[in-house]
């Protein structure tokens, strides 16, 4: 049986923010940015709540009809637009979700200093599917559509992948390691990903 995809709303919000907060609180990166589970439990949700409303500002979020799964995505064009270069946002994160962590301002520093530009692409900025439901497909299913118009449309894709189990996923679907990784002082590396488009 096929998955079930909508495109997400602004009602969907507590919902997408929910599914985000348990597919990754226990994330080796969510673990290095908010170190101590009874500290993660207090921001993480914070965190992706961020995520969240930055994605229905500038992009846009697919979401599996039976709430188990989101996909978080942005259209990067190949120029920043007018003014974007000139907003702190890691520090802007930072001071909304966990002003007194330095990890929230730095993660966001080093993604986007490592997100490439120049290219217009698709930014998968996160997917996360609940935890019971992992494993199952979900994932592939989410971005099956976006990568399926990536090709139709000649548009690169990139991601940043958190884990050996989601960098061994992205990489059936077509992604390659960019070579330049973000080893996070004393926790876990991530792998910028970038997947040209197929023909045909």
């Amino acid at each position: 049986m096929g998955v079930l995809i909508r495109r997400a709303e602004a009602e969907d919000r507590d919902l997408v923010v929910r599914v985000l907060d348990e597919a990754f609180m226990d994330d080796p990166v969510s673990g290095w940015v908010f170190p101590g589970l009874a500290h993660r439990r207090e921001r993480h949700a914070g965190l992706m709540a961020a995520f969240t409303d930055a994605t229905f500002a500038d992009g846009y979020i697919d979401l599996a009809v039976d709430g188990s799964a989101v996909a978080l995505w942005v259209d990067v064009p190949d120029e920043p637009h007018a003014g974007e270069a000139d907003e702190d946002v890691p520090a802007q994160v930072r001071a909304a979700v966990d002003p007194g962590n330095e990890r929230v301002e730095q993660i966001a520093r080093w993604t986007q200093e490592a997100h490439p530009a120049g290219r217009a692409h698709v930014y998968l900025w996160m997917i996360g599917v609940a935890p019971g439901r992992q494993g199952q497909g979900l994932g592939t299913a989410l971005m099956s559509p976006v990568l399926e118009r990536c090709d139709r449309e000649g548009l690169p894709a990139y991601l940043e992948a958190s884990n050996p189990r989601s960098r061994a996923l992205y990489e059936r679907l077509g992604f390659a390691f960019t070579g330049r990784a973000i080893d996070l002082p004393g926790g876990p590396t991530m792998w910028p990903m970038w997947r040209e488009p197929r023909d045909g």
